[in-house]
């Protein structure tokens, strides 16, 4: 009988998301393939060092070591590395204890397309282009972007949210960009009883959201937080929303336009998603952030 992964919360992350290759994609950039295959082969079995992403998978493997039976997490590898360059980095896996036994190596050409075939309900890349493909076929993907911020060591997993574009689909903020403010909030509290579509993160919160159920309220070892720009009156089509769909969130932030580094920095997040790479670009300087280029804020970008 064939392994299946069933209902597990299922994320697939690149080698260079998990691990820092930036010293060998140097080498790759400069001298081409077959210097970047060597270089890698002479140092396979030299652990590389942590990525941006590595802590957010550690919190997140550590999950299945609190709950009694089948584990609940799977992670897997996708890789435009080849299985040859990529031993150094399942060895890398090894060296640090991940529970990742599952990979994909492309040999050069984009992973994405084995992110259905994973059932996967987040792939976390540091290639923007992949990234785009995955969410252009309906999958949830952001591009992590660097930081080089130390990283909190607390075991509890803290994820954040954009709303419009992430959780939630782009019409609203289609009207706030199209027409301004006024009009926004003016189509919000009018339409406050109507449930917004959902976004591409939908189904990856509420398969996070399934997880915690498993757990008490006391001894979850997941918090999430939505941390929208929306204000009153705005929010009420939010919360109504969410109450639809039965999806909790443990903390609601709604700022009314402010800046919301500090309020990331109050949360402690191991992950923020944005679709907007203002947002992001300041986000990063406090909480590890992944761009999710979807919706109407990205259209230039793909025009």
């Amino acid at each position: 009988m064939p392994v299946l992964l069933g209902d597990k919360l299922v994320i697939a992350i690149s080698s260079r998301a998990l691990f820092d290759l930036d010293d060998s994609h140097q080498v790759y950039e400069q001298e081409g393939l077959e210097a970047y295959r060597q270089y890698q082969i002479a140092r396979e079995d030299e652990p590389l060092a942590p990525g941006e992403a590595f802590q957010l998978v550690q919190k997140l493997l550590r999950i299945n070591s609190l709950l009694e039976g089948e584990s609940r997490v799977e992670v897997v590898l996708l890789s435009r590395n080849s299985a040859d360059t990529g031993l150094r980095v399942f060895n890398s896996i090894q060296h640090y204890q991940l529970g990742i036994t599952r990979a994909a190596f492309a040999g050069g050409r984009s992973p994405f397309t084995y992110v259905p075939a994973f059932g996967c309900h987040l792939f976390l890349s540091t290639h923007a282009d992949d990234v785009r493909s995955t969410l252009e076929a309906g999958f949830a993907a952001a591009t992590i972007l660097p930081s080089g911020r130390p990283r909190d060591t607390g075991d509890e997993l803290r994820i954040a949210f954009d709303g419009d574009a992430v959780l939630f689909s782009d019409e609203s903020e289609q009207v706030f960009q199209r027409d301004g403010l006024e009009a926004f909030q003016a189509k919000e509290r009018a339409a406050a009883r109507e449930p917004l579509a959902g976004g591409p993160f939908k189904h990856f919160l509420a398969a996070l959201n399934r997880i915690q159920t498993e757990f008490g309220v006391d001894d979850c070892p997941i918090r999430t937080a939505l941390v929208t720009a929306r204000g009153a009156p705005a929010h009420e089509r939010v919360i109504r929303t969410l109450r639809e769909w039965d999806i909790r969130l443990d903390e609601s932030l709604f700022l009314g336009g402010l800046d919301k580094s500090e309020f990331l920095r109050a949360f402690g997040a191991d992950l923020f998603f944005d679709d907007q790479e203002g947002h992001c670009q300041r986000a990063v300087g406090v909480v590890p952030t992944g761009h999710v280029p979807h919706g109407i804020s990205n259209l230039r970008k793909t025009s």
